[in-house]
């Protein structure tokens, strides 16, 4: 796959199987010029050891392959939970994610908001703290990517003003280490009517939180309903949101500066797949210099 203009920002959460060096091959192999990585196990507490030499074999190969990259945090952290000796051990492997990205040159942590389980505003200001508390440990520039959830159960997130809040409660200086990541797929579970209508989605968001925080889209198709709460993704165009969401998204301008990773299905053969999806994403880009026409769909059966 020919490789594309660095401001494409386009890419996919790849593997670091075999050491977080390897990913930016699996990017390449994709056509990625952006990639989102988890740094350790997702589902375990156990912290890896990232050693030097692996350090510096990443930060090279980023740097060859010019790509922008993202982390992702683990699915067990919970900073608004109201039980302490959970909150205190996310907490932990919070500062222990900053401080390998960090090390990797990574500047940007994706974190899911947490569940409050007991009382929103409690959990609410519990998240902001911690964050603040996370942050302040691990002085420099890397920062964190707040992500708006599908909003299932007691999860805090879903909502613009939800995330606009949460931000607004870390203290400044640490404030402008904090922005946003959504996800399509979270976005039409939460309710917002990415579907039928993804400009008033975007207008939303300025006014109630403002386009320049947002750093990263999650570009994912749905298999669950629009309010549903249900993450499930699907691949691009293949779902309930449908082709021209994405079609808008790609042909946006404003959008250029904003990386953009796909988390949709890999079935059998994730390069496969991963590359038929930026395909298609791309020939959606194409259309802007089309005039906005464009005939992506007829990829599908490639």
């Amino acid at each position: 796959m020919p490789r594309q203009a660095r401001n494409d920002l386009l890419g996919a959460h790849v593997s670091t199987a075999g050491g977080i060096e390897c990913a930016p091959a699996r990017a390449l192999a994709i056509g990625a010029t952006a990639i989102q990585v988890f740094t350790k196990t997702p589902n375990q507490w156990r912290e890896p050891l990232v050693t030097s030499a692996q350090v510096a074999a990443f930060r090279a190969a980023v740097t060859r392959a010019r790509l922008a990259v993202v982390s992702h945090d683990s699915y067990l952290i919970n900073l608004a939970s109201p039980d302490d000796a959970l909150r205190a051990r996310s907490a932990r492997s919070f500062v222990t994610e900053l401080t390998r990205c960090r090390a990797l040159g990574i500047p940007w942590v994706v974190s899911h908001p947490g569940n409050f389980i007991d009382d929103r505003a409690a959990g609410l200001a519990r998240n902001a703290r911690e964050y603040a508390a996370c942050l302040a440990a691990v002085p420099g520039d890397v920062g964190v990517l707040i992500e708006g959830t599908a909003g299932a159960g007691t999860a805090l997130g879903s909502s613009f003003p939800e995330l606009r809040a949460l931000r607004d409660a870390i203290p400044e200086p640490l404030r402008a280490r904090v922005a946003f990541c959504l996800d399509t797929a979270h976005l039409h579970a939460a309710g917002y009517d990415v579907a039928g209508d993804v400009g008033g989605v975007w207008c939303r968001f300025d006014a109630e939180v403002g386009l320049g925080l947002l750093k990263c889209l999650h570009l994912n198709d749905s298999r669950a309903a629009q309010g549903s709460h249900l993450d499930r993704h699907a691949w691009i165009a293949e779902g309930t949101i449908g082709p021209e969401a994405f079609r808008r998204i790609m042909t946006d301008s404003r959008f250029d500066a904003v990386i953009k990773i796909i988390e949709t299905p890999k079935a059998d053969d994730a390069v496969r797949h991963d590359r038929r999806m930026l395909r298609r994403l791309r020939a959606y880009a194409r259309g802007r210099a089309r005039g906005g026409v464009t005939l992506a769909l007829g990829e599908k059966a490639r």
